[in-house]
Parts: structure tokens; C-alpha cells; sequence
């Protein structure tokens, strides 16, 4: 029975114990005056008071350590400084969003979400679809694990299937409850939100910038970034970040309450029931109509909220008809976010240049005037190629309108013509590229002109590089675009294996490179060579390979070599691959330099081992090809990642939920709701022995 303590009471028991439970009602009642504060914007006591009550707890905990719990609102305060962030691997991946602009885009999203539905049977002809609506936070997506209740990990979202660990950082955002406000939590309950600056916090943030001369942040959301990257969570703690949630990753409720996810609203309740913020918990609205009335019911209210957004997101709210739309690529079918239009600024172009980018693409820029467009100065904006700039007919001096939108680059919309000053000058494309002076060439039917100059050519060396290293691609941490530059420029590196022979005291000599900022980088490319095939060919570069492509790629020939001399006609078996892209792919692995590169990568210990072979004849002659297999529960023998990589093997798709589009659930001990679903649903549910004999031939 858990002890209970008036916070003025007399003392009735032994010193420690009425310490102990002093501490406890210290802890809950701190616990409820942040929530409270952050989250309700209501506080009861004055920031004194608080104080008090914290240096209190703060005073006994120091007595007695062995008390102090992981939840203690004293563990906000920030930790020990970090040497670097770790990697977490999203359960279930965090997916981005497909983006609307206009009302036929949401129109059109309806009509396709209607007639999916109705083909399904889940929807009448007759019935309208139901959505939650939300507001689209302009911050940092983030995943919170809890365990059992407890806070145990926080990541960003990353490239959302590996994520940074951020967890103590996170601990200091007074809003985040450390233990979920339930006494029957699920076993595990994955909840994701976002990470960002209020408005009022942001001021006075760069207002105590300005005081102590230092750089002032362009916008909340990169001071919300900046603050959650830090390596050192006192710093984070000062930075009084805000959180809301909006959604769930993983959860497991095997043996405790069902969590409710039969509808997104639902989810968003019980979120705040369990002590989250959230921002909009009883939005839903009906048909094409209702998401528009929505949207423009917000857009006028925009100004007035206390944080930054950049439009709103729509979700299909019943979480079984969300299952039967299923996923494209790297976003739900079910949702999409309408953004609000673009800002846009006037300007003067003083002057136009090119930029040469990594697969020689020479892109007219316009050298602005600066101005501050959407939170961000920008002084620099893309004309696209000069069919554009024609088109436009933007000339130097001219007065221009500049656009922005989220972190799209910025780009000039349009010349105002009656502002033209008599001294206009027409920008002319040069016919040698400014980094090399190989021959600038445009071939015919295409709207890019490029430079010749190939790998001798520093511009499209520097680009390739920073593409290699990305974090998309094989992810060297530290290792920036100012760094390579650098690099490249001194000599030390012209193609991306070079970048493994480098020393730490190559590093350490470089302009403003300490001995630690030299090792942090040398341990980062050594940590860089265990990467997967799909980040290998995507960082590969090869034109119109993007990242789901490589991963096609990856998953369909299983092994680089099978990429390397696959035929035109095998590559246009893929999908997301069509003759221009397999054309594109063939041409680079003819290339006997991009083969020397390859295979220089991996003699310097370049590695992969996460791709099975691609499944053959005698697979697609089993019971699992093609189909889709959802696990659940605990196996016997194996482990989950295991079953799913042979189930995959036999050309599966292994699935985390279960719908009707399920033809088998793998079920052991302990399965909970997908094997309930499973058996209403009428799907075939196999246990481990039976899933290894049908995979073994029985």
C-alpha cells in the first residue's frame, strides 16, 4: 500500500522514515505543480514556493541517494556532459507526411481515401470519412519510451528508422512526465510528439543573447534544435523547451489495460489522460468540407497561438480503415499535412552567379539584398536554370519576390518589372564552369546545363563528398561541409575512400581543428564503414537514385554485385525504377573510376551485412511469398528480428499489424491484441514449429 504524507504534519514515525515519506510527498506534489504549470498553464503556488518545496527534496535526496528515484523532478536539472549522442533504431519507423497546397490537393485526397475505403467495404457509398485533425508543430518530431510507466529513452526522429538518443536532454522539458499519470501503465508505450520553442521562451531567450553579446537564433525552431542537441542537458534545461504529443509508436499491453487505438482521437485522449500534453485532443471532422473549415479556421487564428506552425495535418481517424490504406514509400496513405502558403518578400538582386552542384547540374543563383523571409535571412535564392531565369526575366538590380516555405530552399518568384532601374544587366550562362573551366554543356531535351569536368572538377568532388557523408547516406558524424571543403581544397581528398586513410594528426592540422574534434572525426569514419547496402548505393550518388530507390535496389539483387552488373532490363524489374533511372544506373557502374572507388571503399573495411538474398524460385514455390505475415507474442526459439529475416528470405512481407490484408499471424506466448484481431478477422495463425516447417519445405 503506498504511503501517503500531509506536507505539514507531525513527525509520527522513525527520522528516516519520515524522511522517506516526506520525500515522496514532496516528489507528487512537485509533480503536480509542473503539470499544472506546463501543461495547464495554471499555476497554484508562486515560483517561490516551488523553489522551496524543490531545494527541500533537493536536500533529502542528497541525504539519502538510495531514495532518490528516476522520476524525481530534481532529475530535470541536466546530467553529466555526453561525448556523443547514441544511435536508436525506431521499432516502428517514424514516417514523414505527404504535403497538400492548395484545396484541389485536399479534394482530390478525399475523393482517393472515399473510394479506397468503399472498395475495401469499410466505408458505405453513401458515408463521408470521418478525419482527426491537428495543428503541424514547426519543431522536432520525437519518440518517448515508456516502460512500464517510466520514461526510460528519448530520440529525434532522425532518418526515421535510426534516431539520435537524446533522453537527457529531454528530461529537463518540465511539460514531458517522467512517470505516465496511471497506476496500470502499458508494459511498453512508445508516444510521439514534438520538441519546440513557444514564442514568449523564444524572446527571451535572444533577449538574454543580446545582453551577454552573444549570436542571436533566427527562430524558435532552430533554437528549439540547437537546444536539444546539446551534448551538455544543462544547457538543454535552460533553453525551456515545450512538447506536445500527437501519436503512438510501439505499444505493448500484453497483461495490463488495453490501450485504446481504434481511433487516433482516442489515442490523443488517453495520451493526455496518462499526464502528456496535447495541443488538440477532440478535433475531428467529416468529409472534404470539414478538413478545409478547419484549415481556414486555423490560418486566421495562426498569429495568435503561442508557438510557430506552418499548416495542419489531416489523419484518417478509425485506426482499422488507417490499416486497410496501408503506406507509400516512407508515409501513410491515411494523412497528409496541408501547409499554409509560402512567405514571401521583396527584394534586390545584386547579382547572378552559378552553383555547381554534385552531379555537375549548374543552377543560377540570385545574390540578394538581405531579407528576412519566414524567421530566416536569406541572401541567396535559386533561380533553377535558365529556362527559369528566362522565363522570368530576372536581371541584375532588379526588385524581385522572394519565397520561402518550411525548409524549402528559398527561390525568386517573380521580377516586379515597373521597379527595373534603368542599369539592369541580363544574366549570360558561361560556356566553362567558374570551379574547373571544363566546357559547360546542355543536352538535348534536357533543361539542365552541366559542367564536364567529372571527378577533376573541385565543386562536384566537394558535393559528392558531403552526399557521401551525410546522414542519410553513411552518416560520418562531425564531418561538415566546411570540413570537406577544407579537405578537398588542401589536398587530402578527391574521392570518398580517401577520406578513410586520413590520420588524426592530417585532421588535427587543419584551420580551427582541435586533437578531440580531430579523434571525434577519425572514430566517426571508423564507425561509418558498418553501414547497410541501401545507404551505400544511396551515398554512391548515382543520378536519380534516391533513397527509397537504393533501398528497392538493395532489397530486390541483395548484394552489391548483383546491383553492380545487373542488365537494363533486370533494373526495370524494380520498383521505383523506370528506363531513365536504369539507364542512369548502368552508365555509372560502366564507369571504371566509380569501380575503383567502390572497390577501394571496401578495401578499406567498407562493410554491410543486414541484405538477404533476394528470394528465388524455389521461395516463391512456398506458402509465404508474396504474402503478408504479421509475429506477435514471444517465440520459443527465435527472436523477433530473426523470424522476420527468414520470413522475409522466403519473399514475405512481415508486417506490425494485423488487417484483412493479413494472410498469416506467427503468434507465441503471451500474444495479446494482433492474435484477438487475428482470430475475429479470420486470419491463419501458425506457431513457431509450423512457420519453420512450412519454411523448410514441410
Amino acid at each position: 500500500m503506498q504511503t501517503t504524507f500531509d506536507l505539514f504534519s507531525e513527525p509520527e514515525h522513525s527520522p528516516s522514515e519520515v524522511d522517506r515519506a516526506r520525500m515522496l510527498a514532496l516528489s507528487e506534489s512537485l509533480t503536480r505543480h509542473n503539470q499544472a504549470y506546463y501543461v495547464h498553464d495554471a499555476p497554484v503556488i508562486s515560483d517561490a514556493q516551488y523553489d522551496a518545496l524543490f531545494n527541500e527534496l533537493l536536500a533529502l535526496e542528497q541525504q539519502y541517494p538510495q531514495w532518490r528515484t528516476v522520476d524525481s523532478p530534481t532529475q530535470r536539472v541536466g546530467a553529466a556532459p555526453l561525448d556523443a549522442f547514441k544511435k536508436v533504431q525506431h521499432v516502428v519507423p517514424m514516417l514523414s507526411l505527404a504535403n497538400a497546397f492548395s484545396s484541389e490537393d485536399i479534394d482530390a485526397f478525399d475523393v482517393r481515401m472515399r473510394d479506397e475505403l468503399c472498395a475495401t467495404g469499410l466505408l458505405t457509398s453513401d458515408a463521408l470519412v470521418e478525419y482527426a485533425v491537428e495543428v503541424k508543430f514547426d519543431g522536432l518530431a520525437i519518440n518517448l519510451r515508456y516502460e512500464h510507466g517510466v520514461l526510460v529513452q528519448a530520440a529525434t526522429r532522425g532518418d526515421g528508422q535510426t534516431g539520435e538518443e537524446v533522453t537527457e536532454n529531454v528530461r529537463t522539458i518540465r511539460s514531458i512526465p517522467l512517470r505516465l499519470h496511471t497506476d496500470a501503465p502499458p508494459a511498453v508505450l512508445e508516444v510521439r510528439g514534438e520538441v519546440l520553442m513557444q514564442r514568449k521562451d523564444f524572446e527571451n531567450l535572444n533577449a538574454s543573447q543580446l545582453e551577454k553579446g552573444e549570436k542571436l537564433f533566427a527562430n524558435p525552431r532552430n533554437a528549439a534544435a540547437g537546444g536539444l542537441r546539446q551534448l551538455d542537458s544543462s544547457i538543454t534545461a535552460q533553453r525551456k523547451l515545450s512538447f506536445f504529443a500527437y501519436g503512438v509508436g510501439l505499444v505493448d499491453d500484453q497483461n495490463t489495460q488495453p490501450f485504446p487505438q481504434d481511433s487516433f482521437q482516442r489515442v490523443v485522449m488517453q495520451l493526455a489522460d496518462f499526464g502528456l500534453p496535447v495541443y488538440t485532443k477532440d478535433n475531428v471532422v467529416q468529409g472534404a468540407a470539414g478538413l478545409l473549415n478547419f484549415y481556414t479556421s486555423l490560418q486566421s487564428r495562426r498569429d495568435g497561438l503561442p508557438f510557430d506552425i506552418d499548416g495542419v495535418v489531416y489523419k484518417v481517424n478509425n485506426t482499422l480503415q488507417q490499416e486497410a490504406l496501408g503506406f507509400v514509400s516512407r508515409s501513410p496513405r491515411w494523412a497528409i499535412a496541408h501547409k499554409f502558403p509560402a512567405q514571401e518578400m521583396t527584394t534586390t538582386v545584386l547579382d547572378i552567379d552559378v552553383q555547381v552542384g554534385r552531379t555537375g547540374a549548374i543552377t543560377p543563383v540570385a545574390r540578394l539584398a538581405p531579407v528576412e523571409v519566414g524567421g530566416v535571412v536569406v541572401s541567396n535564392a535559386t533561380l533553377h536554370n535558365i529556362d527559369e531565369l528566362m522565363r522570368k526575366d530576372v536581371r541584375i538590380g532588379d526588385t524581385v519576390v522572394v519565397r520561402r516555405a518550411g525548409d524549402v530552399i528559398p527561390e525568386v518568384v517573380m521580377c516586379i518589372i515597373e521597379q527595373r532601374p534603368a542599369d539592369a544587366r541580363m544574366f549570360i550562362m558561361p560556356t566553362a564552369c567558374p570551379e574547373c573551366g571544363s566546357p559547360i554543356v546542355r543536352e538535348e531535351g534536357e533543361a539542365i546545363s552541366r559542367c564536364t569536368g567529372g571527378l577533376i572538377c573541385p565543386a562536384q568532388v566537394k558535393q559528392s563528398l558531403m552526399h557521401f557523408a551525410q546522414r542519410r547516406a553513411v552518416n560520418v558524424d562531425g564531418l561538415g561541409d566546411k570540413l570537406i571543403e577544407q579537405l578537398v581544397d588542401v589536398g587530402l581528398v578527391k574521392t570518398p575512400d580517401d577520406l578513410y586513410q586520413l590520420s588524426v594528426a592530417q585532421l588535427a592540422g587543419l584551420e580551427r581543428m582541435a586533437q578531440k574534434s580531430a579523434q571525434n572525426v577519425h572514430d566517426a569514419l571508423q564507425v561509418s564503414k558498418n553501414t547497410t547496402l541501401a545507404r551505400f548505393i544511396y551515398a554512391l550518388g548515382i543520378r536519380h537514385v534516391g533513397e527509397a530507390t537504393a533501398k528497392s535496389l538493395a532489397q530486390h539483387f541483395g548484394s552489391l554485385p548483383s546491383v553492380q552488373h545487373a542488365s537494363f532490363e533486370a533494373l526495370c524489374e524494380v520498383a521505383d525504377v523506370g528506363p531513365v533511372v536504369a539507364q542512369a544506373i548502368v552508365a555509372f557502374f560502366a564507369d571504371a573510376r566509380h569501380q575503383a572507388v567502390i572497390e577501394a571503399l571496401i578495401e578499406c573495411g567498407m562493410h554491410w551485412d543486414d541484405v538477404l538474398p533476394k528470394a528465388d524460385a524455389s521461395s516463391a514455390a512456398g506458402m509465404f511469398f508474396g504474402k503478408t505475415v504479421v509475429l506477435t507474442g514471444t517465440l520459443p526459439t527465435l527472436g523477433r528480428d530473426e523470424a522476420k529475416a527468414l520470413l522475409e528470405a522466403a519473399g514475405a512481407k512481415v508486417s506490425g499489424s494485423v488487417s484483412s490484408k493479413t494472410h498469416f499471424v506467427v503468434a507465441g506466448a503471451e500474444a495479446g491484441s494482433k492474435l484477438e484481431k487475428a482470430q475475429a478477422l479470420g486470419v491463419t495463425v501458425l506457431d513457431e514449429s509450423e512457420m519453420l516447417a512450412h519454411l523448410n519445405g514441410g
